[in-house]
């Protein structure tokens, strides 16, 4: 809301390392419910909460899944887009997640993409999406992509302290797969 505030155009987009097309046909009780963008995309819920929050309208290309990128890229290997190559997560992966998040910036004309990697940093199956974003800062410049790391600092009220180990350990683990943050944002229940 910060960078809507200053004048830029904003556009959001979640990726989520689930293998699911996209959420329309999970269970609610596992999931949420779903938002439906104005372009017909069954999203995630927190669609919904950014599109109010940002007052911003989503698309087809907010909301990007594991299992999305998969089915797009095996239908281009059937076709024969591949001229009988081997399809291997990198380029072919990686580069249609980074295809995903420039057309999130073209279909809005939008000034900043932020980009929402769902998931824990480490899990496996966010691997893809980790390297596409580290790709996007050679790809696009240092001065045009700029990572932002949010963590919990876990607070212990019976011993009376905030324990950093949990994010020392995510920052560390970004840092081995290439990304570096240049912003670390602490969430605590206690300041």
């Amino acid at each position: 809301r910060l960078l809507k505030n200053r004048g830029l155009k904003l556009a959001i987009q979640k990726l989520d390392p689930y293998i699911n097309i996209d959420p329309g046909t999970m269970s609610p009780y596992q999931h949420g419910e779903t938002f439906v963008t104005g372009d017909g995309l069954e999203t995630d819920l927190d669609m919904g909460h950014y599109e109010r929050f940002m007052d911003i309208n989503t698309n087809m290309y907010s909301n990007v899944t594991t299992g999305r990128i998969y089915s797009e890229v095996l239908a281009k290997e059937r076709r024969g887009d591949y001229n009988g190559g081997t399809v291997q997560v990198i380029p072919h992966i990686t580069d249609a997640i980074k295809d995903k998040m420039k057309k999130a910036a073209e279909s809005t004309d939008a000034d900043v993409v932020i980009v929402e990697v769902g998931g824990t940093v480490g899990d496996i199956e966010s691997l893809p999406f980790i390297e596409a974003l580290r790709q996007m800062k050679s790809d696009l410049g240092s001065d045009n992509v700029f990572y932002i790391h949010t963590s919990l600092i876990v607070y212990l009220t019976a011993a009376g302290e905030a324990k950093t180990k949990p994010t020392q350990h995510s920052v560390a683990q970004l840092r081995s797969l290439g990304i570096q943050p240049d912003m670390i944002v602490l969430r605590t229940s206690s300041p």
